[in-house]
């Protein structure tokens, strides 16, 4: 048999969590041909991988990112690929780019995702070619992907289209019964050309950009409970898969989410919730997230949580972070992000202070950020004297003034030229590996491709294994590498019900390879990298070259040891997954090639 690609002599992972070992692959057209413990036949093979000490694994799934303006732009989609991600899913939190013009596109994703909104605006506007779920397939699958791209319909996007976004967020008004027998022909529609499902918001701190409707918070929180049922029972029917990210103020709003899960006298209901999180505002609600996860599957629904499992370490330049819109005073400044001479006067305002150190020194509810200016860590300031302190130490050092006045007089003193830096969630490492353990947990919401500035978790997969890799050597596992190779590709792959995620005979050709010794401290690193189709915004990215030896995605080889294939970005690797359709592909392939 003639391969096109062998890959030799590598540990090999075949995604299903079983056991190791060193074997010999074969690819031939985009699929697995062989795996095998004897040599394979290099004869007339184009491209020979040798991969002795290195881990061969299928290519990782980030089922939360979103890239949908970004895959309209630069279809490499590079930062994920070059740390092994070969599948990624669009549309998450409400949002995707399916029916929406380029203004309301603008106003959904500009502040919520804290993409420019111009360039969302631009990207849609100037580049949109489908008016339908099947078109927007057809325009994804014109362009030269380079990883595979799965996706979820946004029903804020469903419900945007079809009401018109003032209407869409105006609490008074219900969709009638033709626009809910609109929305769910959309959404059908969208289940027929393969999506996953559909994310649907109910986060209030999730804020509208432009001047239409801003500062509304995302119009899938206006859903009434009989539009979401309407919609959830689609999903059910058709077996499909439901993101949600319940309201943090309003526990009810996720026990109502996850319970939807239940299947009591009619199918159930596969459901994913934002998020499972080791939160340092609330450290004792970490042990709620396992416990819904086993009640709701003990009694029958099909639960999971996504879990973000590395550090929730963010930056922010200024105020210029979401996690201010959880109360008024923050809310309120980043209202006028687009005024800011209008918000430096309102920093200064005795009145918006007292305000402000009013919300801050609110340590009871539910919130994500912890509130405490002393676990806030200056990295940039044109003040140098301040650089490598936090704001509680500057207060201090000012005669002791409140945190609050400090960070807002640096503010008015420097704007977004003070850059800080605080780790919100996940700090505690024996916490973090219960939770990657669970199995009511979903490893991955990296948020790939959002908060440009604030974050970077493209490589929380290869985080992961080092830790688990450590941890191995160390004598004191937590996971098998083999079970936490199929926790972030074979597992995900399975409950979305798509053709990616193992690596055996038969199966899609999608593989990472990685040095095992470079699981290493350059996984923490932080680094920047210019975006061109974004004005050269310096993007917060990941750089850990040398841990990577290659990628293939569908067979190609399109990433390697920091470099790109020259054919990335000119010929497509990457496809369209549809959902539904994995295992007949993998049986009838099996069958062809053996």
């Amino acid at each position: 048999m003639l391969y096109d690609t062998i890959i030799k002599n590598g540990r090999w992972f075949d995604g299903t969590g079983a056991p190791s070992a060193i074997r010999n692959l074969g690819i031939r057209d985009g699929r697995v041909a062989a795996v095998s413990a004897a040599p394979l036949d290099e004869t007339g093979c184009a491209r020979v991988i040798d991969a002795t000490g290195r881990w061969v694994m299928p290519g990782m799934i980030d089922i939360h990112t979103h890239y949908d303006v970004e895959v309209l732009l630069d279809p490499t989609l590079s930062e994920s690929l070059r740390h092994g991600v070969t599948t990624l899913v669009l549309g998450s939190c409400s949002l995707s780019t399916v029916h929406v013009d380029g203004s309301d596109a603008g106003d959904l994703f500009g502040r919520v995702e804290a993409i420019p909104r111009k360039h969302v605006v631009s990207a849609v506007d100037g580049l949109k070619t489908w008016n339908s779920a099947h078109s927007y397939v057809q325009a994804l699958e014109s362009l030269p992907l380079g990883p595979n791209i799965a996706a979820f319909i946004g029903h804020s996007d469903i419900r945007t289209a079809q009401l018109g976004l003032v209407r869409a967020t105006d609490p008074d008004v219900t969709p009638t019964e033709a626009e809910l027998t609109a929305m769910e022909h959309k959404l059908r529609e969208a289940l027929d050309a393969g999506f996953v499902g559909m994310s649907s918001q109910q986060l209030l701190f999730d804020k509208l950009d432009g001047e239409v409707c801003r500062s509304r918070t995302l119009p899938s929180t206006y859903a009434t409970a009989k539009e979401r049922r309407r919609l959830n029972r689609i999903l059910r029917d058709r077996k499909r898969a439901l993101q949600g990210g319940p309201d943090v103020a309003r526990p009810q709003s996720l026990v109502a989410m996850a319970a939807s899960s239940l299947g009591i006298f009619r199918p159930n209901l596969k459901v994913s919730l934002l998020s499972a999180a080791d939160i340092k505002a609330i450290p004792g609600v970490v042990k709620v997230f396992p416990l819904i996860g086993k009640i709701l599957n003990r009694l029958g629904g099909d639960f999971r949580w996504q879990h973000l499992p590395v550090p929730f370490e963010v930056y922010s330049d200024g105020i210029d972070l979401p996690v201010f819109e959880e109360f008024g005073s923050g809310a309120a400044a980043l209202h006028l992000s687009n005024q800011l001479e209008a918000r430096q006067e309102l920093f200064a305002d005795p009145a918006y202070r007292r305000a402000f150190r009013k919300d801050y020194d609110k340590k009871w509810g539910p919130r994500v950020w912890h509130r405490d200016f002393f676990d806030a860590e200056i990295t940039e300031c044109p003040d140098p004297n301040v650089v490598g302190k936090t704001f509680g130490q500057v207060g201090l050092d000012r005669g002791g003034i409140h945190p609050v006045d400090a960070f807002l007089d640096l503010l008015v003193e420097h704007g977004s030229g003070v850059r800080w830096r605080t780790t919100i969630s996940n700090h505690r490492p024996e916490v973090l590996n219960a939770l990657a353990a669970d199995p009511s947990v979903q490893l991955g919401f990296s948020d790939a491709g959002a908060h440009l500035r604030n974050m970077a978790f493209y490589n929380f997969g290869l985080r992961f294994l080092k830790r688990v890799h450590t941890a191995q050597q160390a004598g004191r596992p937590f996971l098998t590498v083999e079970r936490a190779v199929h926790r972030v590709s074979g597992e995900l792959a399975d409950w979305y019900d798509l053709d990616a995620g193992h690596l055996r005979e038969g199966d899609r050709a999608d593989v990472l390879i990685i040095d095992p010794a470079r699981l290493d401290d350059s996984l923490e690193e932080y680094a920047e990298s210019p975006i061109p189709e974004y004005d050269n915004l310096s993007r917060m990215v990941n750089r850990n070259d040398e841990t990577v030896t290659a990628v293939l995605v569908n067979g190609e080889f399109v990433f390697g040891l920091g470099e790109k294939a020259a054919t990335l970005g000119k010929e497509r690797s990457g496809e369209f997954l549809r959902a539904g359709r994995y295992q007949g592909q993998v049986t009838e392939l099996k069958g062809g090639i053996r």
